[in-house]
């Protein structure tokens, strides 16, 4: 048995796609997995599986399970125990980013093509910064979001890949939920 995280994408922004977190908690428990917890109403939940499935494996079922019990389809993004903790460790923008809320991690399915990578580091305005580390992009929002060129592409779908982004606090909050 281990830790994963699951983290949904856009669920609960709005009167649409709308994921109750005991509905949530309650569906994962039922198809047996351990210790069930809920962050937040965006979509963050800590586990125990009690299989030996990869990450991908498990949000593909995430993604199955709530699909069949909500009747939408959600993105999940999966990291077990361990690679959330690589990331925590590794935070590469921490000698800048002064404020947890404005420093953001966007969690990808798989690595960015050369093109896109280039096209995200082409839009990192003045005072931003940005790391690309394999499936996460570390960017520093020091002004806010709202008027981020970058922001509005990375949470575009213009990736080609699945992606969810959590603030800085969130991140370190799910570690920590994870208990090891």
């Amino acid at each position: 048995m281990h830790r994963q995280v699951l983290l949904l994408r856009g669920v609960n922004l709005g009167p649409n796609r709308r994921v109750p977190m005991p509905e949530l908690r309650s569906l994962f428990a039922a198809a047996g997995y351990g210790e069930v917890c809920t962050y937040v109403q965006s979509g963050n939940v800590v586990l125990w599986d009690r299989s030996d499935a990869e990450p991908g494996e498990l949000a593909r079922e995430a993604e199955r399970l709530i699909a069949e019990r909500f009747g939408f389809e959600v993105p999940v993004i999966a990291r077990s125990r361990d690679q959330l903790a690589a990331v925590v460790a590794s935070n590469p923008l921490g000698d800048i980013a002064e404020d947890p809320k404005r420093y953001q991690v966007s969690f990808l399915s798989a690595e960015l093509d050369g093109d896109v990578t280039q096209r995200v580091r082409d839009l990192v305005a003045p005072g931003e910064a940005l790391v690309v580390d394999g499936r996460e992009l570390y960017i520093w929002h020091p002004h806010g979001v709202a008027r981020s060129k970058l922001w509005n592409f990375v949470a575009g779908r213009g990736l080609g890949v699945n992606a969810t982004a959590r603030n800085w606090t969130t991140v370190t909050t799910l570690l920590e939920m994870t208990g090891e």
